[in-house]
């Protein structure tokens, strides 16, 4: 499977439009990464803990997009955008969300 940010892959042809597909990913972050991360903000620093998260979520996301690229009969997916948000009532939760169009190639 063929990911890229790009409308289309170079030296290929798309030959058959199949839609947008989505990949979404939400983790919590639980308390003990939130006091560490809170003591890193202060003394500097990067926060492993969170960017391990991140990781994951994208990760996640990554997978259900070519799942449902796969589903909707794609090769590949263009016009590829990740987005990452903090949601729930404190922000407790990270989102990552992916986004493209499927296309067989």
């Amino acid at each position: 499977m063929i990911l890229t940010t790009t409308p289309t892959v170079q030296g290929r042809e798309i030959r058959h439009y199949h839609g947008v597909v989505v990949g979404e990913a939400i983790l919590g972050a639980n308390i003990f990464k939130d006091i560490f991360a809170s003591i890193r903000d202060i003394v500097g620093g990067r926060s492993a803990a969170y960017e391990q998260e991140l990781a994951k979520a994208r990760e996640i996301a990554f997978e259900e997009l070519r799942e449902r690229a796969r589903a909707a009969g794609g090769n590949a997916v263009v016009g590829i955008d990740l987005d990452y948000e903090v949601v729930g009532p404190n922000g407790g939760m990270l989102m990552v969300s992916v986004s493209g169009t499927a296309v067989t190639i």
